[in-house]
């Protein structure tokens, strides 16, 4: 998510800069970009001269540090661990402006969990995106009761900078919009396999064929990683004392490292 919130960041004229802790990734993120805006061109999307504009706004730094530095906004897309990430705020809010904007790209831990790793509050906010952010045009821009007018603001007009389409949501609830009403849709999914009404593959095959659903629960999760899933299926169980729909599932895939496209394998093989 972060290395695709980047690109299409760039892509619309603004200047970026994009941290990995990982060497390995860095090396990966920077083959990526350059995989896809010469793809670009081959199929007549872009010009060279474009192509080369974007590669001179999207900069790969090795520190925070490069990447934070002068920011007038930081997106955070990290792993979905609450540990992990208020680490990275605390260390983050010590090398941005105070009047830096702060936007998680969570899509299940609200901005109001981080409220006191940052100075100034109200330019903290979460601004959610779907996968993949290259294509996707829906942005969540998210309202804490911290979050000052002005962030929200600008979070939407630079939502509709970027060519996406962004809603409001005007208090934080768990799971925003989007993934509430696909959070109704997986329940109900998880029940009827788990239950050995029907395999998961028919149940997509339901979903994709019957309801028009471009990709069902299990290929979905497939693409967005079963990893990702996992992290958000095991907050949820942590905070509540109840396993979510579907936890075991899930888990029995974490465990044995079928995360999905990114492995080779999850719910389907991609080898």
């Amino acid at each position: 998510m972060g290395r695709q919130i980047a690109l299409n960041t760039a892509i619309y004229d603004y200047q970026v800069r994009l941290f990995e802790l990982n060497a390995g990734v860095r090396m990966e993120v920077e083959k990526w970009a350059e995989e896809y805006l010469t793809g670009r061109i081959e199929k007549g999307r872009m010009s060279p001269e474009q192509v080369d504009g974007i590669k001179s706004r999207f900069k790969i730094t090795e520190t925070l540090e490069e990447a934070a530095s002068g920011a007038d906004l930081v997106i955070e897309a990290i792993v979905e661990r609450e540990d992990v990430k208020t680490e990275f705020f605390k260390q983050l809010n010590t090398l941005v402006r105070k009047d830096t904007i702060i936007a998680t790209n969570s899509s299940c831990m609200p901005s109001s969990m981080f409220v006191d790793c940052i100075d100034n509050p109200e330019r903290l906010c979460n601004l959610h995106y779907f996968n993949p952010a290259l294509v996707m045009k829906l942005t969540e821009v998210v309202r804490g009761e911290h979050t000052g007018e002005a962030t929200i603001q600008a979070m939407m007009e630079f939502s509709k900078n970027t060519g996406k389409s962004p809603i409001l949501l005007n208090r934080e609830i768990y799971g925003f919009i989007t993934n509430r009403i696909l959070g109704a849709i997986y329940r109900e999914a998880h029940f009827l396999v788990e239950e050995g009404y029907c395999s998961y593959q028919d149940l997509d095959t339901a979903c994709e064929n019957g309801l028009s659903h471009s990709m069902g629960p299990y290929r979905l999760m497939d693409l967005t990683g079963i990893d990702l899933e996992y992290d958000i299926m095991r907050t949820e169980y942590n905070s509540t004392g109840e396993k979510p729909a579907g936890f075991d599932i899930v888990e029995k895939m974490y465990s044995q490292g079928r995360y999905g496209r990114k492995t080779g394998k999850g719910f389907y093989d991609y080898s």
